[in-house]
């Protein structure tokens, strides 16, 4: 059924609203919330040095890049919002003279950066021989975690940095254009995914077709709710993904995330899943202790949410019905939101999606 079209200064004054009253980007995503009891263990901060592009090729270290802070998603969608510079630690793999490299973007989750973004997982990238750029979003921001309170950060924001990464990693004259990917965990997995949409990516007018070669997603969130992606033909590109997420998990459950890859999938877009059994969310990190986080926000698994990225408006996927921001507010409260879920890492889990990862992107690379 096509929804009647609705006047612009109608959407604006929706997305306002969201903005001022609703914060239903706090109440309607999945296993976001990360707590800032797994921020231990961070290296030394290096010093910051602000950078306009990669074209020098810079070594290994902690580099400010613009980027900006579009409000909602028409602001990113217009190239609109305030000026900002993210962080980017960058680790390059050792030169064996073999020519340029892959890179992956990796997209933190509510809690920001922690301990294996800037240890495990640049470590194994850099053996396999590919370039990691480990995004800082919040802390030049103001903020160190967005766990209580989403609104901090636009969720909008994510996605024009990790666009402004891609564009960045790009200029290096050691990484391949062609060959960089985005990795993103929980809130970040939110970001990796939809980077992969056809409108977001035209949007950024990035320069030579310039795009993610592949996207990365652990234990993502957003698979249920308010910014799942209305599923068809040429939403997303044909850049391949891979999911990778605890069967244990109760923060951003498999089965919402395992039925939506199926749906991409069937919509063209190559689609790996790869389940783990007994892990839960954050199963990457160096903590190994179980953590109940009370009061985690989080959405159920049969929430009926669902977002058009086309006509920016929501919708009850099992019935079909165009949703009014109140609508679509008070089905949230009422067959939505939930609170409580776990987390733990776990060292097991973290090899085997490390391998999976890494044979992900050896595919990809070899095309």
């Amino acid at each position: 059924m096509t929804a009647p079209r609705r006047k612009t200064t109608t959407r604006l004054a929706n997305w306002r609203m969201l903005r001022s009253g609703l914060r239903v980007t706090g109440l309607l995503m999945t296993g976001l919330l990360v707590s800032g009891l797994l921020l231990t263990g961070l290296p030394a901060r290096a010093e910051t040095m602000p950078v306009s592009d990669f074209s020098a090729g810079p070594p290994n270290g902690v580099y400010a890049f613009p980027s900006r802070t579009p409000r909602t998603l028409p602001e990113l969608l217009r190239g609109q919002g305030e000026a900002a510079q993210p962080v980017g630690h960058l680790f390059l793999p050792a030169d064996t003279g073999q020519g340029k490299v892959g890179a992956v973007v990796f997209v933190h989750g509510s809690g920001g950066i922690y301990d294996a973004m800037l240890g495990h997982w640049p470590q194994a990238f850099n053996r396999a021989g590919i370039a990691y750029l480990a995004l800082d979003m919040f802390g030049p921001r103001g903020v160190r975690s967005t766990a209580e309170d989403q609104s901090q950060v636009p969720f909008s924001a994510d996605l024009a940095d990790a666009y402004a990464a891609l564009r960045l990693l790009a200029t290096h004259p050691r990484i391949d254009p062609a060959r960089i990917a985005v990795i993103g965990t929980s809130r970040g997995g939110i970001a990796a995914w939809r980077v992969a949409g056809t409108r977001l990516t035209a949007s950024q007018k990035l320069p030579g077709g310039l795009r993610f070669a592949a996207h990365v997603m652990l234990y993502a969130g957003g698979c249920s709710g308010g910014f799942r992606h209305v599923v068809r033909a040429g939403v997303f590109g044909p850049a391949p993904m891979l999911w990778v997420h605890g069967e244990a998990d109760d923060y951003t459950p498999i089965g919402a995330c395992r039925e939506y890859a199926g749906l991409i999938g069937q919509a063209g877009t190559p689609v790996e899943f790869v389940a783990l059994p007994g892990a839960h969310h954050k199963f990457d990190s160096d903590d190994s202790r179980f953590i109940l986080v009370r009061g985690a926000q989080r959405t159920r698994e049969d929430c009926p949410l669902q977002f058009d990225v086309d006509s920016l408006g929501w919708s009850d996927r099992t019935t079909g019905e165009r949703l009014s921001p109140e609508a679509m507010a008070e089905v949230n409260r009422s067959r939505c939101a939930a609170l409580g879920a776990h987390v733990q890492g776990d060292r097991a889990a973290r090899d085997e999606a490390t391998r999976a990862v890494l044979d992900f992107l050896a595919k990809v690379y070899a095309r």
